[in-house]
């Protein structure tokens, strides 16, 4: 879907999964400064959204997905998981209830998939399933922004800012009144600088929740059965994680960002015919800290060595404890 912000002065078109809206409109590390001083807002209105309505719907949710939604309050923002039956990621639901409504917003794309999952899970509960991506539009605001909340409008807010679930018939004359805009990359560049992980960048086909620092955030360990439980359970109380997240600091003299998928290796054995150590997973310019990164690593990476993404020298900070 595309956003009527693209046709503003200056914007460049997002590609790939963030297709739709803009990726900058004209100055990358104006618009990152912006945000991080607490001005502007992104436009995500390409993000999928969808609501879960009926007396059962928090009690009903709470059985599918990661999170302890049975108490959620009024207003309370949180964040859960749906896992496949072997534990592995397969959606990340960002949730707020108004009292009456559960509004979601997720990956673009992703909410058509998800929706027929959650319809084949409703059996007797009072339960209504909706995709309001058509006419709900996602605005991101940036924490200790002053820009007024329309009446009426869903508020997700968390320590990095705050997401309004606005009609998208209001998006182009809420974002003109209270810009600076700033695009996804800016947006991007802020969430790798916090070790924000995203579903389809941070994770693959077999990505469990421990390896990108979810439990406490996503995951609820004192809860019912959901799908995927048992390797949560598992690796929580007997095992470890075969990977973990990391942050990189990458050297500033390259002229290129390493692409998401370059191999990490061992600085001492960084040739391709070097181990494989893990892989980049998001890279990003930053308007203070230069080229940095997310990667998955494995566990046993000690947390001082000194790595190498692709001819890339990289220093890492531990996200996820090995």
């Amino acid at each position: 879907m595309k956003s009527p912000l693209l046709s503003l002065p200056g914007a460049v078109p997002a590609e790939g999964v963030d297709e739709g809206v803009a990726a900058h409109y004209g100055d990358l590390f104006r618009e990152q400064r912006a945000l991080a001083d607490g001005k502007g807002l992104v436009d995500l209105s390409h993000r999928g959204v969808l609501t879960v309505t009926g007396d059962d719907r928090l009690a009903w949710l709470h059985l599918l997905v990661t999170q302890h939604l049975t108490e959620l309050r009024p207003g309370q923002a949180t964040e859960a998981l749906v896992l496949s039956a072997n534990g592995h990621i397969e959606h990340a639901l960002y949730l707020v209830d108004t009292g009456d409504t559960l509004w979601a917003h997720v990956e673009p794309g992703s909410q058509q998939e998800l929706i027929a999952y959650l319809d084949s899970m409703k059996f007797f509960y009072r339960v209504e399933v909706a995709d309001r991506t058509d006419d709900i539009a996602i605005v991101h605001l940036p924490a200790g922004s002053i820009a007024e909340v329309p009446d009426g409008v869903a508020v997700r807010e968390v320590p990095y800012g705050r997401d309004l679930f606005l009609p998208r018939v209001d998006l182009e004359s809420y974002a003109t009144t209270n810009g600076p805009l700033a695009g996804t990359l800016a947006h991007e560049a802020l969430r790798v600088e916090g070790h924000r992980p995203r579903v389809g960048f941070e994770t693959d086909h077999r990505t469990i929740p421990h390896e990108l620092g979810l439990i406490g955030s996503a995951v609820h360990l004192q809860k019912g059965c959901y799908r995927g439980q048992e390797t949560v359970a598992r690796v929580e109380n007997l095992g470890k994680p075969p990977r973990r997240l990391v942050f990189l600091h990458l050297d500033g003299s390259d002229v290129h960002l390493p692409t998401p998928g370059t191999a990490v290796r061992l600085a001492s054995d960084s040739g391709e015919d070097g181990r494989k150590l893990g892989f980049i997973t998001t890279s990003v310019r930053h308007h203070e800290l230069g080229p940095i990164a997310l990667a998955l690593v494995k566990r046993n990476v000690p947390v001082d060595a000194q790595l190498m993404a692709g001819d890339t020298a990289a220093a890492q900070e531990t996200v996820v404890e090995p």
